[in-house]
This record gives C-alpha cells, structure tokens and sequence, in this order.
C-alpha cells in the first residue's frame, strides 16, 4: 500500500519506519521550517531504528512537495502535535481523493474533527475517511536526524475511532497488518477524552515549575510524581471520567490503561507512575515553554473544561491547572481558545448528539 507519513517527528518517523517495515512504500512530509530530520532521511534513503522495533527501513520520499508526497497514496497518516493537525488539514485541502484514509495520530482531542474543518471536508462525509487514535502507539524519541530510538510499541491500549463511526471497523481492518492490537472506540469523543497526555502532563509540570525553570534535570515521573502530586492527576482524571460518563462513554482511569498498554505496572498515581518501566529514564523538559504546558493545557484540558460545562460536569480541578498555567505562562489558554467544542464545530449540540457522533 502507498502510505503517506505527515510529520516528521519522532512519532511520525516511527510510524514512517513500521510501515516501510511492514513492506508499505512509504512517504515522508513536513513543513519547510522543520528541515533536519527530512534532510538526513532522505539523505541516507530511510530510517534507523533501535529499541523495541529496529534496523533499517527505506523511505519512498522524504521531503516538503505535499503533491509528491500525496502522489498514489492511499493511507495518510497526521502525525504531531496538536497545533500541527489544522496546518496540515490546510494544506492537503483539496488535494484528497475518494476513497482515501486519513488517520490523525494522536488525536489530542478532536484531531478527526479539527482535520476535516482545516480540510474543508464535512463530518458527516465518509467519502474520505478520517479517524483518530487516542494516542501515539509509541514510547519514542529522536536521538538524531533520520535515528530513533523506541522505547516501547504498544501491545494493547490504543482506541481508534473513525468519524462517522460506521467506517471504524474498516479502518481498523486496513491497518491490521501494522497495528493488530488497535481497539475501537465507540467515537471520537471516547478518544479524544481517553486521551491521557493534559491529565499528566501539566500537574507535574505546574507543580515542579521551580525545577524546570532551575537546572530542569530530573527525572519527570521518577521524581516529579510524588504522591501529592499523583492526587492532583487523579483529580483531573476523575473529572474527565465523569465527562465521559454523562455522555455514556467509558474512560478508562490513566493508570489501568497504563498498565493495559504496558506502560505501569501499579494501579494507582503515585508509585504506579514513579516506578512505570514505560517512563523510566524520562527527563523533565527543558522549560516551560513547551508542549507539556501549552499544548495539554491549551488544546486538552480547555477542551476538557468546555466540554463539561456543556454537558451539566463541573471540572474544578481542571480549571484550577487551566487558570495556574495561564498566570505562570502569562497567557490567556481560555481565551485563546486553541481547541474547543465551540472550535469544532460541536458547541451547541446536546450531550445525546455528542455521543452519537
């Protein structure tokens, strides 16, 4: 199959390599600002990879022509922040065909829906298929331009919802090769709430921003989770589980799907993160400024927030962080309003047509 990787990452250059891996030709896009990583894939003909998947695997392409990179595809994958998801629905738009597969991975809450607007196509519309995963189906990092190292491919533990959902199991079906243990979900919302990234990530930031803005070097779950803090993210999680539940949709709590996916192996949030192998050796960030922050509070927990409040769920805790990191950043989150129900285009409908989508 023709697959198209956009985002060239560390998890769009793993899912670039599974693939070629897998005997798919595969091409790599990104943004001409983001140059290194494409120059030295397509420098070296592919990828190197160590970890849990390795070797070397050749890419078809690898550089910043969208048109070359779409040519024959018939599997794209949107791989990358959640800021990236719209700028590359912006520029494939118009350039999609009948019967191709868009995949948006990780979601980040609403990714299915933010592609398809930025894409000028219409939810409703199964013409081209447009999905997302709650998460990326890697522990990866970037160790140097065209190398990565990956930490852990999940087993288990990845939702995958297609928007409409009647075109889920088909999805599912055309990237079994690759990803057999991908689960359905039963929509986007499922996935974009099981998201865990604005659970986790801004409470250990915000409550060791000392750190970050001294040295910044420890160890981000080793050391940044204490049990205090681990009462926060279970605050949070509790919250978003029962946003889910008044739309009739199971969220798993972050810890049992941590361990579903391997990550944990204690289902709680203090020890069950401080002693995860999957987050073992992970550094802090290097600043504030970063995606810990800005995107999981911005993009997740905002959507999180909005989300409640439409729905009749009060989300104090969320607030809290949202209002503490705006101060801390000197940035408005709620007004910037970077990811919203509103923004999506799913503001004014009630909590039975948000579960139905």
């Amino acid at each position: 199959m023709n697959i198209t990787v956009l985002g060239a990452g560390a998890g769009g250059t793993t899912v670039a390599f599974d693939c070629a891996a897998h005997g798919h030709q595969v091409s790599l896009y990104d943004f001409p600002q983001f140059p290194a990583n494409i120059a030295a894939i397509a420098e070296s003909g592919g990828i190197r990879a160590e970890g849990d998947i390795s070797g070397f695997n050749a890419i078809e392409y690898a550089g910043h022509d969208i048109d070359r990179a779409l040519e024959n595809s018939e599997l794209v994958y949107v791989v990358g922040p959640a800021f990236s998801t719209e700028p590359f629905g912006q520029a494939v738009a118009g350039k999609l065909f009948p019967g191709q597969t868009v995949i948006v991975t990780p979601g980040s809450c609403g990714g299915a829906l933010a592609f398809k607007r930025a894409a000028g196509l219409a939810v409703e519309d199964d013409t081209i298929r447009v999905a997302e995963t709650h998460t990326l189906h890697y522990a990866v990092r970037l160790t140097e331009p065209g190398h990565i190292h990956v930490f852990l491919k999940l087993k288990a533990g990845n939702l995958l919802a297609a928007l409409p959902g009647r075109e889920t199991a088909n999805i599912l079906q055309l990237i079994s090769d690759v990803y057999p243990t991908m689960e359905p979900a039963k929509s986007v919302i499922q996935t974009s709430l099981q998201n865990a990234n604005p659970v986790i990530h801004p409470a250990v930031s915000l409550c060791n921003s000392a750190r970050i803005e001294g040295e910044g070097d420890f160890l981000f779950y080793e050391e940044g989770v204490t049990d205090s803090v681990g009462r926060i993210i279970e605050s949070v999680d509790r919250e978003r589980i029962a946003i889910g539940e008044r739309l009739g949709i199971k969220v798993f709590s972050d810890p049992e799907m941590g361990m579903r996916q391997g990550y944990m192996l204690e289902n709680n949030y203090g020890s069950g993160y401080r002693k995860a192998p999957g987050f073992l050796g992970i550094t802090a960030q290097p600043q504030l400024d970063h995606r810990y922050i800005n995107e999981d509070v911005g993009y997740g927990l905002e959507f999180m927030s909005r989300l409640g409040k439409q729905v009749g769920i009060e989300t104090p805790t969320i607030d809290s962080l949202i209002r503490l990191a705006s101060v801390l950043m000197n940035r408005d989150y709620a007004g910037e309003a970077l990811r919203t129900p509103e923004s999506l285009g799913i503001g004014e409908l009630t909590a039975e047509q948000i579960s139905s989508l």
